[in-house]
């Protein structure tokens, strides 16, 4: 669906290699994979005889890129890497056992967050409420939505669920995808309406 969404777009792309994955990837994973790919990219600009010299060795997924030294020019010619988001995920940093605190410092202080807030929301003041990103708050991009756009992914599910047209909030493509399959139909939404979010699970103590 999001390729579908992104097929028209000549700049937004979609990769589907988390969704590939045999189970549910930690956020910072996914972004050491695309930090590998855009090093490697940038590398390969510069020419097979520099990719050689310079490129590093292949960084696993469980691996915090802090532990490798890296030469300073490595990242040359490569795009940066920052983490988008709206301003509730930027909250969701302060719900207990959702993130893994090492998660966020790297997230936050090795490649930076581009964050999409509302007039009248005080994105800044949990900034200063937390140590992590008040400490690394030269890396947080905050972008101001003048003109609010109050479509999300619940409010539309809530729609489909309840037979309601969501015609103009998504591409007739998608709607055509969800109506072949029958998504987000009152079945399937009972089904998930219970489900324990994966970091929960695996990031709360057992008592």
């Amino acid at each position: 669906m999001a390729k579908l969404a992104c097929a028209s777009s000549d700049w937004v792309t979609v990769d589907s290699w988390e969704s590939q994955q045999k189970e549910w990837l930690e956020t910072v994973k996914v972004i050491r994979y695309h930090h590998e790919r855009l090093f490697s990219i940038g590398n390969h600009e510069e020419g097979n005889h520099n990719v050689k010299k310079n490129r590093k060795r292949k960084l696993p997924l469980n691996e915090s890129p802090d532990s490798i030294k890296t030469s300073s020019n490595e990242h040359k010619g490569a795009p940066e890497l920052k983490l988008l988001c709206g301003a509730d995920l930027l909250e969701s940093f302060g719900i207990p056992n959702l993130w893994k605190e090492k998660d966020i410092m790297e997230i936050v202080g090795k490649h930076g967050v581009i964050c999409i807030t509302r007039a009248g929301c005080n994105v800044q003041n949990f900034i200063y409420q937390s140590d992590i990103l008040w400490t690394h708050r030269n890396n947080i991009h905050l972008v101001t939505e003048w003109i609010p756009n109050e479509i999300s992914a619940t409010k539309v599910r809530q729609a489909l669920r309840r037979g309601q047209s969501v015609r103009y909030l998504l591409p007739d493509s998608v709607i055509k995808y969800i109506e072949k399959y029958e998504l987000y139909n009152l079945e399937s939404e009972e089904k998930n309406a219970n489900a324990v979010l994966e970091p929960l699970k695996r990031n709360t103590p057992k008592s």
